[in-house]
């Protein structure tokens, strides 16, 4: 079937409050995608933030983000009173994460004492339904009381997950661990309910799993044997190698990102359990998923610590392959995936990609950079699976792409849509529309038509990105683009009126 749809991370919703979350705003998003024809909706990961605000840096794989829970909600459910969200802090233009670490967290942390005093039973319920919960609300009360870059800051038997330790703990936190589950319940509640009402208009939601996770996190705290750590010389852990890519378009230098990299042996030996967990937990939340740097999965770039950070001298190390897919799908039955398959591209990560038979990426913004063959050019695809993009998080905006890039890009982009290039992101989304890919998805900046300042990140930056929030949802945008979404039949067809 050919779908529409946009790209938007929750965050980025406007409204009031420091960042976007899952109340009237995310609701009335839906029913912008209904006017505007489109059935998709591609989200960031849902995951806690990390660093610099990134969902991509999360301390957790598995748990939701607390920053996403609408506060008025929970006034609607009386775990917050009216009075207690004055002074909010209006950030209409950019989130502000400083401001949802001071005023927002406080609340929900305020209404998940008050649910988990009152209503012990939900909480047992949703533990015993997401096994995951009760280590991943330990890890949390251990960062408040042992602050620092990691757990690898914890007391010594605590940091090395001593069972005894861990169990005592357990124990010792039971309060402070019930109202961090309980905080899960609670965004749980709200993100359940948005994507039922997403699935009542015919729209699916597309998440995002990053191939990696936080060195400092949950996951590499309890889990190490499954990653590549070793102890230094004074006692301390250390992941080496760690992750990152070579020179690419994004960074001439590289990029080292510092994220541990998997024992694949000790995976397979497990029978890639861990990563089974791993998916059931994305597909309890988003209807399929785009699997962040996928070409991890056939090679992966391995810096040493030795190289001190830089990119340049790592190298590629083979990955687990298809044995770890099929593992998940024999578990999980069919996988709905998109292969991120940008970047350094070699023949092994496109054979994997077509013998699972999953759909890789085609981004409008890389194809006019070359020759009139290039990959990305539409005329070039053979079959229809794959999803197009006019860019994705990690691009410029269209607009600001078109303004920044060389002439000679610009006049190929002009030549191959036949426009003068006044309009340059609806060109492009015209063109993704148009295409034989089976998805076709936009950034809502270029719906907008935002220049640079819309830009929702800037890879090898460490500060400044994924704050963007929308100005506003324009009927007028949502209208232009159902006539596109119609005219190239990606309507859905209980609503196609065959004006084309």
């Amino acid at each position: 079937m050919r779908r529409a749809g946009i790209l938007l991370h929750p965050t980025s919703l406007p409204g009031a409050g420091p960042c976007g979350t899952l109340g009237r705003a995310a609701h009335g998003f839906l029913d912008w995608l209904q006017l505007a024809g489109c059935t998709l909706w591609q989200i960031l990961p849902l995951n806690p933030t990390g660093g610099g605000f990134s969902p991509y840096d999360s301390p957790g794989s598995h748990a939701l983000g607390t920053h996403l829970v609408c506060l008025e909600r929970l006034v609607r459910d009386g775990l917050l009173a009216p009075h207690e969200l004055n002074g909010r802090p209006d950030r209409p233009h950019r989130a502000d994460p400083d401001a949802v670490a001071s005023w927002h967290t406080p609340l929900v942390r305020l209404a998940a004492a008050r649910l988990a005093q009152t209503h012990p039973a939900a909480l047992a319920a949703f533990a015993e339904a997401n096994p995951w919960v009760v280590d991943w609300a330990l890890f949390e009360v251990l960062r408040e009381r042992h602050p620092g870059d990691g757990w690898w800051d914890f007391p010594p038997a605590l940091r090395d997950a001593e069972p005894e330790a861990v169990c005592a703990a357990r124990q010792s936190h039971a309060s402070a661990i019930a109202v961090h589950v309980a905080a899960q319940v609670l965004v749980r509640r709200q993100w359940d309910a948005l994507r039922v009402a997403a699935h009542e208009r015919g729209i699916r939601i597309v998440g995002d799993l990053p191939i990696f996770v936080s060195g400092a996190g949950a996951d590499t705290w309890l889990e190490r044997d499954l990653f590549r750590y070793a102890r230094t010389a004074e006692g301390r852990w250390q992941a080496d190698p760690v992750a990152g890519v070579p020179p690419d378009y994004f960074a001439p230098e590289g990029q080292c990102w510092g994220n541990p990299l998997y024992d694949w042996a000790a995976h397979a030996t497990s029978g890639f359990g861990w990563w089974t967990e791993r998916f059931r937990a994305t597909f309890a939340v988003v209807d399929a998923v785009r699997v962040d740097h996928f070409r991890g999965f056939a090679a992966a770039w391995e810096i040493p610590s030795s190289a001190g950070g830089d990119a340049r001298r790592g190298s590629w190390e083979p990955g687990p392959g298809r044995a770890l897919f099929d593992a998940v799908r024999d578990e999980l039955g069919p996988l709905g995936i998109i292969a991120e398959d940008l970047g350094h591209i070699t023949p092994d990560v496109e054979a994997l990609r077509d013998d699972l038979g999953v759909p890789g990426m085609k981004v409008l913004q890389f194809a006019f950079g070359g020759s009139n063959d290039h990959a990305f050019l539409p005329h070039t695809w053979s079959h229809p699976r794959w999803v197009a993009y006019t860019g994705t998080h990690d691009n410029d905006t269209s607009l600001g792409w078109y303004r920044n890039t060389d002439e000679a890009t610009r006049h190929r982009l002009r030549v191959y849509v036949g426009r003068d290039g006044h309009d340059a992101p609806w060109d492009l989304i015209r063109l993704a529309w148009s295409s034989t890919a089976s998805w076709a998805i936009t950034p809502l900046q270029d719906v907008l038509a935002l220049g640079s300042e819309a830009r929702m990140n800037t890879p090898g930056l460490a500060v400044g990105n994924w704050c963007w929030r929308a100005p506003e949802l324009p009927t007028w945008a949502a209208e232009r683009l159902r006539n596109l979404t119609d005219t190239f039949g990606r309507l859905p067809t209980d609503t196609v009126s065959g004006s084309g």
